[in-house]
């Protein structure tokens, strides 16, 4: 049986890089050890949040499928951070974990090009470091052209509550055993060990959400899709609440006197934990001060049946964890369905790669999600994706789709995971995007819907719309810089008609144009012409508006920062050699060994000014050697 592309795995990764290489025109099978699991959420009931979110809509822009699911599925919407800059709000949204992974896995059935299989790939066939295929648990052969691998936790997955061990990739399925093997013997790739856990699952009818903080969801509601219809989905979007519960010192003592059973503690648990997910013990061992933990208490489905606990993931025994949920006010009486649980499994040295997330060392074999060391859905999603364009593109012997720091989240993400390599499971945060300010969320159509179309993956009518909505910001925009804010005492006089405090003088008229510190419609009161666009259109064009300075300063920044795009760096160059480098610049510069300026400028610790060192000698190298 032959195929353009095999996925093994039908994870969130799974699901986008299976879609993508199926629409590009590729004649695609997916392998997946659970076919009615395709596109399950293992762990919390949401997609998005902080950074995630843009990743979301980074993927909706490329023409990815879990924006789109996320609004059918969703039961409850919020914008974070929606009281600071528009650069680092996030977009997230409750599901229905039910009716995501139906929907999920029907559009993979129902994609053309696409063919799923319930098996499990049990090796890699290799030939001249090339893969050509995989053999399965069937022993079935499947032939191919390129191969993505989307394990997910699956490789060796070690399933840990309190002091039993269960084989398994998520509870109550298998694990892959040999397929790890076969990537580390016949590949050669390094391997290494991560964990990742969950938190107890509640029966609801057995909470009392009266005692607990309600959290609702906006007022209205957006879309994570830019494909959705904004004014159906806000007429006929149904949310539910979440609610906030709180751990005390009994429920911190509880877990404190069995620290001893914790297999995160007792040695039993080898692989490194995330840092900024951790788990119940985790917290209440690093932060023995904090006299309480937030909990928030969220449905699962919209017929609300299960909660999910999110903040308190645990690996305890059963019986402590009961005793601890119940130690809650409003938890007295829950009864628990599924208990908490830690998870060990392989995962591949990011650092294998390349950026197009083919491996550097077997042709044709691209790795997306947490076997590349990530954690988290839209992590996932999002590398799931660009393996699919990029295996795609490789088969029509076209330049991989590479993005940019400045352009996309997903670029950042890949560039961090192949330059930086990760310790631990690597999630994706606004601080890792240093020209945040570009990348925000409303902005990801018209940074990447062209690549989209190009790829056949966004419509052309869908592209129009979009370029359109780009003309109509860059109008708006123009608009604003044509109006003269001349800090006149008839000018002053408007702004204090429209509700701004006393101005004793020009000065401090000045001081508020140049902020630009305006709310939406007293923008609109000085500059009518606005008012032909939609209220969408016009929060765009203010944003634009608020931030241009800044954002002229980023593009000139990343316009003189192109320039190193293209310059690399000799190989076997001596970094030593270079005086004025610190001594850890050096070390860091050895153990990346970055192939281009550009590339030593992504490593965490190494300046600007490092680089124009570097820089300098490297131009110092060349022509010594003319």
């Amino acid at each position: 049986m032959n195929y353009d592309v095999i996925v093994i795995g039908g994870g969130h990764a799974g699901v986008e890089a299976g879609l993508s290489s199926a629409r590009m025109g590729n004649k695609t099978l997916m392998i997946s050890m659970l076919a009615e699991n395709v596109g399950a959420t293992s762990c919390n009931p949401a997609i998005g949040g902080l950074a995630k979110g843009h990743l979301v809509r980074e993927l909706d822009a490329l023409g990815g499928e879990m924006g789109l699911i996320t609004d059918e599925a969703g039961i409850q919407f919020r914008i974070l951070n929606q009281t600071k800059g528009p650069a680092v709000r996030g977009s997230r949204a409750q599901i229905d974990m039910d009716k995501y992974r139906i929907i999920a896995r029907n559009v993979v059935l129902n994609t053309k090009n696409l063919d799923l299989v319930q098996e499990m790939a049990e090796s890699l066939l290799i030939e001249d470091s090339v893969v050509v295929g995989v053999k399965t648990d069937l022993l079935n052969e499947y032939k191919a052209k390129r191969v993505i691998i989307t394990s997910g936790t699956f490789l060796k997955g070690i399933i840990h509550i309190g002091e039993v061990q269960q084989v398994g990739g998520r509870f109550g399925e298998q694990t892959s055993i040999n397929l790890s093997d076969s990537l580390r013997d016949d590949c050669g790739l390094t391997i290494d060990r991560l964990k990742t856990g969950t938190c107890a699952r509640i029966d609801s009818s057995t909470i009392d959400f009266s005692v607990m903080e309600e959290q609702g969801g906006d007022e209205i509601p957006n879309p994570f899709s830019f494909r959705t219809n904004r004014e159906e989905f806000r007429a006929t979007k149904k949310q539910l609440p979440c609610y906030i519960a709180y751990t005390n010192e009994k429920t911190h003592n509880i877990i404190e006197s069995n620290f001893y059973r914790a297999p995160l503690f007792t040695g039993q648990i080898a692989g490194k934990s995330p840092r900024y997910c951790p788990s119940i013990e985790d917290k209440i061992s690093k932060f023995p001060d904090k006299d309480r933990h937030h909990l928030f208490i969220e449905p699962q489905t919209i017929d609300n049946t299960e909660c999910y606990i999110n903040g308190m993931s645990t690996s305890l025994p059963p019986e402590v964890q009961r005793e601890m949920i119940e130690s809650v006010p409003g938890m007295e009486n829950a009864k628990i369905v599924r208990y908490g649980y830690a998870i060990e499994y392989d995962f591949v040295d990011p650092r294998e790669l390349k950026h197009s997330l083919e491996t550097k060392k077997i042709k044709h074999l691209y790795l997306a999600g947490q076997i590349n060391g990530t954690t988290g859905y839209e992590e996932a999603a999002a590398q799931g994706l660009m393996a699919g364009i990029n295996a795609s593109l490789s088969l029509q012997d076209k330049e991989p789709l590479i993005l940019r720091r400045d352009e996309a989240y997903i670029g950042v993400l890949i560039d961090d995971l192949v330059t930086k390599g990760t310790k631990e499971p690597y999630r994706m945060f606004t601080s890792r995007a240093e020209y945040r300010l570009l990348l925000r969320e409303e902005s990801a159509d018209t940074r990447l819907s062209h690549y989209g179309n190009e790829l056949g993956l966004v419509s052309d009518e869908l592209y129009e719309s979009v370029q359109l909505k780009d003309k109509q910001i860059k109008a708006g925009a123009a608009l604003l810089e044509e109006i003269n804010f001349t800090p006149n005492k008839e000018f002053i006089a408007k702004l204090e008609s429209m509700g701004e405090q006393p101005i004793k003088d020009i000065s401090t008229a000045q001081q508020l144009i140049a902020r630009k510190s305006f709310d939406v419609e007293k923008m609109l009161q000085l500059v009518p012409e606005l008012e032909k666009y939609d209220e969408y259109i016009k929060e765009e064009i203010l944003v634009e508006g608020k931030y241009a300075r800044y954002i002229d300063k980023q593009s000139l920044e990343i316009e003189r920062m192109k320039k190193y795009l293209k310059i690399s760096i000799p190989e076997n160059f001596d970094f030593k050699k270079v005086s004025g480098l610190s001594k850890e610049v050096v070390e860091k510069l050895e153990s990346f060994n970055p192939p281009t300026l550009q590339s030593a400028m992504n490593i965490s610790g190494i300046t600007p000014a490092a680089v124009e060192i570097l820089h300098i000698y490297i131009r110092i190298d060349k022509k010594n050697k003319k």
